[in-house]
């Protein structure tokens, strides 16, 4: 215990930047999958039948094949096949954002249903355009629904991080395990990384709580309420619709 947290405290620049890439890794990847999510999820919900059916082979094709190949094709089968080899952290970026992306657009799919009917009836009476439908009324409700989901995909999307090890990112975990490699201390490595990961999965938790709490609070529904459990003042709608 003793060598290898001695070791630890003498090396924590290279604790800090391995650190950074899994902060990067995590915040980019969640941005692609964030942004991936809402284009896939309102094709679902779009009325063309070519943007759903796009949107379905897309999301079924990342949600039924393994993080582990996607990172492994983009990392030294594309390279071959393409001639341009791409960076371990973009190419964890791109995997991440592109597999939880898929599963990010059922939540985004199933929370725009969740919205009632009588609220879509209300904004078409209001004569807003579908443009302001959307923005004004339904994602505001939706948003609160998805916040949940999106904080376990998160997580999830945290504790794959370790994952860019196989591709030669030098992330958290392969900093840790450098000094494992090192010092012989297995046990304590691994307790080090197991804190860690916690700590940020942690901070991460506690941020989007924070954020669902602000999302609830522009409804005038209570932080503690259920989503779709009480009446909702949709923005845009004067005294918003049961």
């Amino acid at each position: 215990m003793g060598d290898f947290y001695a070791y630890f405290f003498d090396h924590l620049p290279d604790v800090g930047s391995g650190l950074w890439v899994t902060v990067e890794a995590t915040v980019l990847g969640a941005l692609v999958a964030l942004a991936l999510s809402f284009v896939f999820g309102l094709m679902a919900n779009s009325g063309p039948a070519l943007a759903r059916g796009v949107s379905r082979v897309v999301v079924e094709f990342f949600r039924g094949t393994s993080l582990y190949v996607q990172l492994f094709w983009l990392y030294y089968a594309f390279p071959l096949l393409f001639g341009y080899e791409l960076t371990p952290l973009f190419c964890g970026v791109l995997a991440f954002g592109m597999n939880y992306g898929a599963y990010g657009s059922e939540v985004v799919r199933g929370a725009l249903n969740a919205v009632p009917k009588g609220q879509w009836e209300a904004a078409v009476a209001l004569n807003m355009t579908p443009l302001q439908r959307m923005r004004r009324v339904v994602l505001p409700q939706a948003w609160v629904q998805m916040i949940p989901s999106f904080t376990n995909l998160l997580i999830q999307l945290l504790k794959c991080t370790p994952l860019l090890w196989l591709i030669t990112a030098s992330d958290l975990t392969t900093v840790v395990q450098q000094m494992r490699d090192r010092t012989g201390e297995t046990t304590w490595a691994f307790v080090t990384l197991l804190v860690m990961y916690f700590v940020l999965a942690y901070a991460l938790t506690l941020l989007m709580n924070a954020l669902e709490r602000h999302a609830k609070a522009r409804l005038g529904r209570p932080a503690n309420a259920r989503a779709g459990s009480a009446a909702v003042k949709a923005p845009g709608v004067p005294g918003g619709v049961r």
